[in-house]
């Protein structure tokens, strides 16, 4: 037997589980169902602190008025609140209101509470530190730069 990884395999099973542990972290939130758009905005909201619809627009690579229609329900549910922008009174600044920005901290802490608790509970010490260096090598795994491979399409 030799210890050779078949990659396509391998590159499968990382698939399945990622997200199925995604899933099952999402369960965890209780936030409430956002679309993978909405998920999109909010992310680079809480990173960036404040953007306009043309920023979020440009580093989700949609058109402006898409990224417009998410921003609108997403303000619709309390989620986000706009701003003249100090710089340019023309355009609006889009955040996370307190209200959420609790709210998803609140969520975050649940899943992380649970996560916590699972390893603890269902995993010995040594499996524990086993996963601590996987953890390290997937994260080296999604840092990578997304490049299409050579005669791959790409997508505007």
């Amino acid at each position: 037997m030799t210890d050779q990884v078949l990659l396509p395999a391998l590159a499968a099973e990382l698939r399945v589980v990622v997200g199925k542990l995604r899933r099952r972290l999402r369960q965890e939130a209780h936030l409430g169902d956002f679309t993978p758009s909405q998920v999109a905005a909010l992310t680079h909201l809480e990173r960036a602190e404040a953007l306009t619809v043309t920023a979020l627009a440009r580093a989700e690579g949609v058109r402006p008025q898409s990224m417009g229609a998410t921003v609108a329900s997403l303000e619709v549910l309390g989620c986000v609140s706009g701003s003249a922008d100090p710089t340019d009174g023309r355009q609006t600044l889009w955040a996370l209101t307190t209200l959420f920005r609790t709210r998803l901290s609140a969520s975050r802490a649940a899943r992380e509470d649970w996560l916590a608790d699972s390893l603890q509970m269902q995993f010995t010490l040594p499996e524990q530190a086993e996963l601590a260096r996987a953890a390290g090598l997937l994260r080296r795994l999604a840092d990578l730069a997304h490049t299409a491979p050579e005669g791959e399409p790409k997508c505007p």
